[in-house]
């Protein structure tokens, strides 16, 4: 199985002024995360949009089945740490180009 969360900024950080070192570091240990769920075959794709705003988000799309891919989720140290807001759904990729960046 595979699923989607998408992960938006708490209002405080919305503003790149307002960022701290530990706000930064937090980012750091969530791609780092990624990286690790990259390695195990798990991730599929991770990236966010760059419009900058409310209404940017990122997305993490994983193959696993419901309770770990929840767990996952729960554990990814933006959303642990209480940097980013998470929502998790069921999802399936229909394509995927392999010479997509």
């Amino acid at each position: 199985m595979q699923y989607i969360y998408i992960l938006k900024l708490i209002p405080r950080l919305i503003d790149d002024n307002a960022w701290t070192e530990e706000d930064e570091a937090i980012v750091g240990r969530h791609f780092n995360k990624l990286q690790e769920l990259q390695k195990t075959g798990k991730l599929i794709l991770a990236g966010r949009t760059t419009n900058g705003g409310e209404s940017q988000f990122g997305i993490v799309i994983i193959k696993a089945d419901h309770d770990e891919a929840k767990y996952l989720m729960n554990e990814d140290p933006a959303v642990k740490e209480g940097i980013m807001t998470a929502e998790l759904y069921p999802y399936s990729v229909a394509l995927i180009s392999e010479s997509n960046v």
